[in-house]
């Protein structure tokens, strides 16, 4: 008799929906509590408040000052004057070649890495060095590229003694601009290749099987897809270099001092104080450059969350 109760049983029990078990609520240690997770960004706030907040509108407060703290548009007029907007145009000039080179080779470099079809050991060797690279300025890197192609460099003695070729008969400087901006793509070149990589790892392999199976060729797979999933990324990354080269100042200054009249070597000149000390005028000069590299930033956030968009 149980036999049968069983076998009756078995078709009724697969109509009833089975009781989902009510879920554990985890208390105690397993689970951080909200005040403890603001604990823990708290050293982050603490230290924008202090080191961007504050100074930025201490700056932005003494833009609007004459020396005697009173309130005054004349900073801005001296803006103006032929001097501090040569210094503009100059950073801008070298801020831009620095970006656009830094970012051509640097795209180069990280396709040729991520896709070029090179030896393993090549990608990881050089991400590790661009980590190191993107890092390396100011005074060392200054020091490192009078070494080197200085007039008695160490490239500029070597061309000379085996090529008989004179660099400087060509009316290169590594004090001037075109020297400058070559000593800034040694960190542009690898934070490109830093930021570029994630976008080239995020084309997929069957975008280009599939392109390759509908008879399309490797021309037109770049053209109508990889570049349009690319160019925001960058686009983007080449406004944060713009950004990166534009707000330099201890490179600049340690390698060409004040022969070459860009908008940081001013703006030190202004503050630290010297025959041209206007100290609030060196803060609206600051107060100009914020406003060049927020907006570059702010395009570099808007064109890289458009890029995760596309993803």
């Amino acid at each position: 008799m149980s036999a049968s109760s069983e076998a009756g049983a078995g078709p009724a029990e697969l109509l009833v929906p089975p009781v989902p078990s009510p879920t554990p609520q985890v208390n105690g240690p397993g689970r951080a509590s909200p005040l403890w997770s603001w604990i823990g960004v708290m050293p982050f706030f603490i230290f924008a408040v202090l080191f961007l907040i504050l100074p930025t509108g201490f700056l932005i407060v003494g833009a609007f000052q004459d020396p005697q703290g009173h309130f005054t548009l004349e900073n801005f007029r001296e803006l103006l004057q032929p001097g501090v907007l040569d210094a503009y145009w100059i950073s801008v000039k070298v801020s831009a070649a620095s970006a656009l080179g830094g970012a051509f080779i640097g795209s180069l470099l990280a396709w040729a890495a991520v896709q070029g079809k090179l030896p393993a050991w090549i990608r990881p060797t050089l991400m590790t060095f661009s980590g190191v690279a993107s890092n390396f300025a100011g005074v060392p890197l200054a020091f490192a590229f009078i070494c080197t192609l200085g007039r008695v460099g160490l490239v500029t003695m070597l061309l000379k003694k085996y090529l008989d070729f004179n660099l400087y008969s060509t009316g290169f400087s590594v004090l001037s601009f075109w020297g400058l901006t070559l000593t800034y793509l040694y960190f542009q070149i690898p934070l490109m290749v830093l930021i570029v990589t994630p976008a080239l790892d995020g084309l997929k392999r069957e975008w280009r099987e599939a392109c390759d199976c509908l008879g399309g060729t490797p021309s037109q797979y770049w053209r109508y897809v990889a570049l349009p999933v690319l160019w925001p990324s960058v686009l983007g990354a080449t406004l944060l270099l713009f950004a990166n080269s534009f707000g330099a100042v201890a490179t600049a200054y340690a390698l060409t001092g004040s022969s070459l009249n860009i908008v940081t070597i001013l703006l030190y000149a202004q503050i630290r104080g010297d025959v041209l000390h206007n100290q609030n005028l060196g803060y609206a000069l600051a107060l100009g450059m914020i406003l060049v590299t927020g907006l570059s930033n702010g395009g570099y956030i808007w064109l890289r969350s458009r890029a995760e968009r596309g993803r």
